[in-house]
């Protein structure tokens, strides 16, 4: 297994970020931000200099955190495919094949379904363009999106049935929904997840690794047996919850990668 994260939670500085993830012997990063400004955002002498600064460093680029698919299902769509073109041409240049994306918000307090229609047309002609462009759009589970509990994951999964979407499975956002991760997720998603990301959850909180309902350690254990090599990738929040505000969010990005390789020496699986 390969170890990444959002160094943004680190700093927004880009040799903060590096300077940590080489602290914890971390070689890939989950590019969403640097310099206070999302990846998208960025123009190609500012993607330049990242690249020149990561490649200076032997750090790789495990996919983009891109905001793709984070916007209502009700807003217009079009102008949100130019957002998804420039992620392409952004993982091109970067080297990676996955761009991490949402499944739509979905308007407080209607149910879903009214929506699936909308977002499988919408989901469906993303897909037809990350096939065209050989790369894989990395589905993430997330509270309030239209895929944010098992069941609306594999409808979305099943009705576009193509190796261009995958799932990030995050088992603190299911947490967050209600779901038990492994209990209750795990086997409905098994055939489609690619990616993986390190969040815990306690009472509604992030909190690190093994440590809230999650059911990580279980997962990990899951992963190994069906020999997963993929990316576990750090999204631990804890600089946001409110649980830490006496520590920094560099403390706490090292507490998040510590406890997850505890739990990875728990279950005797390898990382990289």
């Amino acid at each position: 297994m390969k170890l990444s994260g959002f160094a943004d939670e680190i700093s927004s500085n880009l040799a903060e970020q590096i300077a940590v993830l080489q602290s914890e012997g971390i070689s890939y990063l989950e590019f969403r931000s640097v310099w206070d400004k999302n990846v998208l955002k960025m123009n190609d002498d500012e993607l330049q200099m990242v690249l020149s600064e990561l490649e200076n460093h032997q750090i790789r680029v495990s996919a983009i955190g891109s905001p793709i698919g984070k916007i209502s299902i009700v807003d217009d769509f079009e102008p949100h495919l130019l957002e998804l073109d420039r992620a392409i041409s952004v993982a091109k240049r970067i080297d990676t094949k996955y761009i991490r994306i949402f499944s739509f918000i979905i308007p407080e307090g209607e149910d879903p379904r009214k929506y699936r229609e909308e977002v499988l047309h919408r989901m469906k002609a993303m897909v037809e363009r990350a096939e065209k462009a050989d790369v894989v759009l990395l589905l993430e589970n997330e509270h309030g999106m239209y895929g944010d509990v098992p069941e609306r994951c594999s409808d979305v999964l099943t009705a576009c049935d193509s190796p261009s979407l995958r799932l990030t499975f995050d088992p603190g956002n299911f947490v967050q929904c209600g779901v038990k991760p492994v209990s209750e997720a795990y086997h409905v998603l098994k055939p489609y997840i690619e990616y993986v990301h390190i969040k815990d959850v306690l009472n509604g909180k992030e909190i690190p690794a093994g440590e809230g309902e999650g059911e990580l350690l279980e997962l990990i254990e899951l992963l190994q047996t069906t020999g997963y090599n993929g990316f576990l990738s750090l999204e631990p929040h804890l600089a946001y919850c409110g649980r830490y505000p006496d520590r920094t969010p560099e403390e706490l990005f090292v507490a998040a990668s510590r406890a997850c390789k505890k739990l990875l020496s728990e279950t005797g699986a390898q990382w990289a």
